[in-house]
């Protein structure tokens, strides 16, 4: 009986079927019809873009105690969102999803220093996912609104400018973003207010100012008028 017993077994049966692993959800795709119904939104890059072709692309939106972000930028490495009590680099809380060598997307925790990102070990997300696909990182997590009072880790029921900013990893590691100015929100941004919001980016803002406008019309009219 035990080498009958050992034969099954080792023969691959057991008289149980082996487990199976649940399968895993694909990442849904990125909804931008909600804007500003919904959910808020921030789209940087090329006049009519959406979460798969901007070059930075946030949403937001309250879900019970959290809110959801999701985040979605044209790199290989990482991208993020920075909460900031003025427009400038230092003493923000930053949440980033970073693409590393394995080929997963993690979302980690920073504060920036000065100009440079440290990571802090107490990470406020939850229900984390992400994906790396046609050279984007795309990434959905939720944080709580409300938190202990620490420097690192704002209270979201406040309003803050956001920071965004995406650039290239080192095995895993983040590196200076990809831009020199990335942009930044142009008022504090509340969680109670959803808008859609479209900031063009340099290649864009050429001719969009009013003064460069300006100046192509009087160009204009001194050609057409001729010079004396």
């Amino acid at each position: 009986v035990l080498v009958f017993d050992l034969v099954m077994v080792y023969s691959g049966y057991t008289g149980y079927p082996f487990p199976t692993a649940p399968p895993v959800d694909p990442f849904a795709k990125i909804r931008v019809d909600d804007c500003g119904k919904t959910k808020g939104c921030f789209r940087y890059g090329k006049p009519g873009c959406n979460a798969e072709t901007c070059d930075y692309f946030l949403s937001y939106r309250r879900i019970g105690a959290d809110v959801e972000f999701e985040l979605s930028a044209d790199t290989d490495g990482w991208v993020a969102v920075g909460f900031s009590s003025d427009k400038k680099m230092g003493g923000d809380d930053v949440m980033a999803c970073v693409h590393d060598d394995n080929g997963r997307v993690r979302i980690q925790h920073f504060y920036n220093v000065g100009q440079w990102a440290k990571e802090i070990q107490r990470n406020p997300a939850r229900d984390e996912e992400g994906v790396f696909e046609n050279n984007r990182v795309t990434c959905r997590f939720k944080r709580p609104v409300y938190v202990p009072r620490e420097e690192t880790i704002v209270d979201l029921h406040l309003s803050w400018y956001y920071l965004f900013a995406w650039g290239p990893a080192i095995q895993g590691s983040i590196t200076r973003h990809d831009i020199d100015s990335p942009p930044v929100s142009e008022r504090v941004v509340s969680i109670y207010k959803y808008e859609d919001i479209f900031m063009p980016s340099a290649a864009y803002q050429t001719f969009s100012s009013p003064f460069c406008l300006l100046l192509i019309v009087a160009l204009t009219f001194y050609l057409l008028m001729g010079t004396p």
